[in-house]
């Protein structure tokens, strides 16, 4: 019977062991290590700068739906005006109208006869030029009544065309106001799940970062003047608001969007300023940001889809976005496209 031998791994055969023993260590450790080079900052960095995007998106639709707002209440009281119009121009042609039928019922009554025709036959032919002359006003008269009625009739017409025109304008903008909205509504809860997605510390930072109470912090001004005691009032009552939560299509007095704080503060001013952001951006004189003063509007991003009030030293108080009060910040928070003065 013979017996095999074991063979035992010789001088090569060990190397190559080794060898591979050494590249499987080294993979191991390579995978291992991969998910610690990850980093968790910078995720939490893009987050945050996505719902940033998320809340600019939210307000440019805010100020949107600011607009057409603000078009639907002047089309509603223009529509109330037509409406009224209207109504006093059919009672003018009711009642014109009613005038020249009874002239015709008075005509169809006597026969229908020619009135010279019915003079001549008259038991009094002698004062024939007394009723001609008689006559001719009422001719003249009737003619008016019939001229009176078509041009009441033209104006009623008119009336009901406008009317007609502004209701189906007013129309399409409640049907953009609920389009702005709905969008509203999107891009915040986007915001919002966004932000619940985030680990509590990122959440946390961010809501530090952004929302941290500035409301309370009184930057130095540098002793700036308001350029006007319009101004000035405008300056106290933004500051008055400081820590007013945001809310969008807020106009005060204890809520406020963005340009609802800058209007209602011009307000309590005594001035008169519109709506929305965009138009806050035509309601003065342009000044560069270096002679900002007091009382001056900044307007923000290419499409002047945010607006805050100066207040001196370099600082703004404005309403941020949901989930942030009124409160101060630099007036470079983001790009500034003009400034200006009402």
């Amino acid at each position: 019977m013979s017996h095999r031998r074991t063979s035992q791994p010789g001088p090569l055969t060990r190397a190559r062991a080794a060898a591979l023993s050494a590249v499987l260590a080294t993979a191991a450790a390579t995978l291992s290590a991969a998910p610690a080079t990850a980093d968790p900052t910078a995720d939490h960095r893009a987050a945050a700068a996505r719902v940033d995007a998320l809340y600019a998106q939210a307000e440019r639709a805010t100020e949107k739906y600011n607009g057409a707002d603000e078009r639907t209440d002047e089309l509603r009281v223009r529509a109330a005006n037509l409406q009224d119009r209207t109504a006093r121009a059919q009672e003018r042609v009711n009642r014109l109208r009613g005038k020249v039928g009874a002239l015709a019922a008075a005509d169809y009554r006597a026969g229908g006869i020619d009135p010279t025709l019915r003079l001549l036959l008259s038991e009094r032919p002698g004062a024939y030029l007394e009723k001609a002359a008689t006559l001719d006003r009422l001719h003249r008269s009737r003619a008016g009544e019939l001229r009176a009625l078509l041009a009441a009739r033209r104006v009623l017409d008119q009336h009901r065309s406008e009317t007609a025109h502004t209701l189906a304008e007013l129309a399409a903008g409640r049907e953009a106001m609920a389009r702005h909205k709905r969008e509203v509504q999107r891009k915040l809860a986007a915001a919002r799940r966004m932000l619940q997605d985030m680990p509590t510390d990122a959440r946390t930072a961010y809501r530090s970062s952004r929302d941290d109470g500035r409301a309370g912090v009184v930057p130095d001004t540098g002793g700036a003047v308001a350029p006007s005691g319009r101004a000035a009032a405008a300056v106290r009552a933004a500051v008055g608001a400081l820590g007013a939560p945001y809310v969008w299509g807020g106009t005060g007095p204890s809520s406020f969007d963005c340009s609802g704080l800058t209007q209602w503060a011009y307000g309590r001013a005594g001035v008169s300023i519109p709506r929305t952001s965009q138009a806050q951006r035509g309601a003065g004189r342009r000044v560069p940001l270096s002679q900002a003063r007091p009382g001056d509007l900044v307007i923000y991003r290419s499409d002047a889809s945010h607006v805050a009030l100066y207040v001196g030293g370099g600082q703004v108080v404005h309403a941020p976005h949901p989930g942030a009060p009124v409160r101060y910040e630099s007036v470079g928070m983001m790009p500034v496209t003009s400034v200006v003065r009402p």
